[in-house]
């Protein structure tokens, strides 16, 4: 889709969207918002829904910010004590690495 050709209140609409479902566990859509309306919340000329978009943008990008530091600490926490949790650490492993821990 291209955002030159949609008109300001339908940015507006589909930039609240992906915010939105942002908030239904898919940081995903805080990713593709903040990418796909950086260039209409910053650096287009001033227009009327511009601050709300901005605003939108803003909060994706620390949306998503957080969810980057929960994920990349759960990983890291989990890669490095998975052998000490036992039986529990097999069961929350999708495989079971062979070797010794």
């Amino acid at each position: 889709m291209n955002l030159e050709r949609v008109p300001n209140e339908e940015k507006l609409n589909l930039c609240r969207k992906y915010y939105l479902g942002g908030f239904a566990l898919l940081p995903f859509l805080w990713l593709v918002n903040v990418l796909w309306f950086c260039r209409e919340a910053f650096l287009a000329p001033a227009y009327t829904e511009q601050p709300q978009i901005k605003s939108y943008v803003q909060r994706s990008a620390v949306g998503l910010l957080f969810w980057v530091i929960v994920l990349t600490t759960w990983v890291t926490i989990f890669q490095t004590h998975r052998a000490r949790w036992g039986e529990l650490g097999d069961y929350l492993s999708f495989t079971i690495p062979l070797g010794i821990p």
